[in-house]
């Protein structure tokens, strides 16, 4: 069940915080607020920083704001990149839908949209972009409208606490998530090397890869040390989440638009189990160690933990361009039909093998993302043990699932 980010632990008198998960699409938005997301942020089209994610279109506003509500959940649209005059029009006319639709709050940096959010009267939040990491420039922004303040990633716990103390306005962090080598993320890197500038949502991420340095007065070179030095370890708060909430934060961001359904299921699901066993009284240090470990199964860099006990070492750069999860998925097939009545699943296998204990999940975009264990299953209408390509199989699962849904399987890398 869902927290409700109204209430507050009577003893403590800590609120409990909005669990805030990403949506690239349909898919990302279902199984965020499956796996038990308070809130979900996205962008449309473009003037987000993740053009190149999937995305919505503004005609998609309506049904989000309607599905969002519906699961009383919070819908938030990112219009946070930089936003040049001939884009004026275009800002206005998504605010203006985003209004009529219901949209529950505006991500935002550019000045220009917060006046145009201030004249259509819908709430905005500033964004991390704005590097806001005192309250002087928190009672700036709420003295023209903000509701509230997406914290600069730099700020440690100590300089949370102190802000908190200073001013009532919503307060919001990330916790999970990839994490940028320039000041909250405005680097020029990319616009440098390939004209798609970070600041429009269009970075090629050029500080992920393995450099050298090269010495033309003796044609050598030579790697710039073991490591991707310009790519940081992903920001992992797990084992310290309950420091987090002590600040009085109102909101905890997980970072991941680009990234896949199976990300959004285990990071929302994790980090939802650690919030409720925190005002619970029992999330303890096992527990962590327990959610850490699912936390790896999933797309990631390595681990850090960003700069909220200071500023971050040279150990919290990546070992790797790629990801260190400890588990992948395999595409087997899709869903040929699927029988309500008895929860009864028929899926083709078009690739690779099934055998009994595997564990697989459905992707669709209604169903969202569905784990399952294979106990049991008919193959080609018989009791199996193992599945092959061009085999039929049945099963029972627990949720509804449908039509053309994509099935993986979760195997572990070794």
């Amino acid at each position: 069940m869902i927290s409700d980010n109204i209430n507050k632990d009577k003893k403590s008198r800590i609120k409990v915080p909005e669990l805030m998960a990403p949506a690239g699409d349909w898919t990302m938005l279902r199984t965020a607020i499956q796996y038990g997301a308070n809130a979900v942020y996205f962008g449309v089209d473009k003037l987000n920083m993740r053009a190149s994610a999937k995305n919505f279109s503004v005609r998609d506003l309506p049904k989000i704001s309607e599905f969002c509500h519906s699961n009383n959940v919070l819908s938030y649209l990112t219009l946070n990149s930089i936003v040049y005059e001939s884009e004026l029009k275009q800002v206005e006319k998504i605010i203006k839908i985003a209004k009529e639709s219901g949209i529950s709050r505006i991500i935002c940096w550019d000045l220009s949209v917060v006046e145009i959010c201030k004249e259509y009267e819908i709430p905005f939040c500033i964004s991390t972009q704005a590097s806001v990491s005192n309250s002087y420039a928190i009672d700036f922004y709420k003295k023209i409208g903000a509701t509230r303040i997406v914290l600069a990633r730099e700020c440690t716990l100590s300089d949370i606490k102190k802000i908190r103390k200073k001013t009532d306005l919503e307060l919001e962090v990330f916790i999970h998530g990839a994490m940028c080598v320039a000041i909250s993320g405005r680097c020029f890197m990319s616009h440098h090397l390939f004209n798609k500038s970070a600041n429009r949502g269009e970075c090629l991420q050029p500080c992920r890869r393995e450099y050298e340095i090269y010495d033309p007065s003796i044609g050598k070179s030579l790697l710039i040390g073991e490591d991707y030095v310009m790519s940081p370890k992903d920001l992992c708060t797990i084992e310290f989440i309950d420091k987090i909430i002590q600040t009085g934060v109102d909101s905890l961001k997980i970072e991941g638009r680009k990234r896949s359904p199976e990300y959004v299921a285990t990071t929302v699901s994790v980090y939802r189990k650690a919030i409720d066993l925190y005002f619970e009284k029992k999330l303890t240090k096992e527990v962590k160690s327990i959610l850490l470990d699912e936390l790896k199964t999933v797309y990631n860099k390595g681990f850090s933990s960003g700069f909220y006990f200071g500023t971050p070492s040279s150990e919290d750069y990546s070992s790797v361009e790629g990801s260190l999860a400890t588990t992948r998925k395999k595409y087997i097939g899709k869903v040929l039909n699927f029988y309500k009545k008895n929860n009864v699943v028929h899926i083709l296998v078009e690739s690779g093998s099934l055998k009994l204990n595997d564990d697989i999940i459905f992707i669709g975009e209604t169903t969202g993302l569905l784990r399952h264990k294979i106990f049991s299953f008919k193959v080609n209408d018989k009791d199996g043990v193992l599945a092959k390509k061009g085999d039929e199989i049945t099963l029972i699962v627990d949720s509804l699932v449908r039509r053309n849904d994509k099935v993986y399987k979760i195997e572990t890398v070794n």
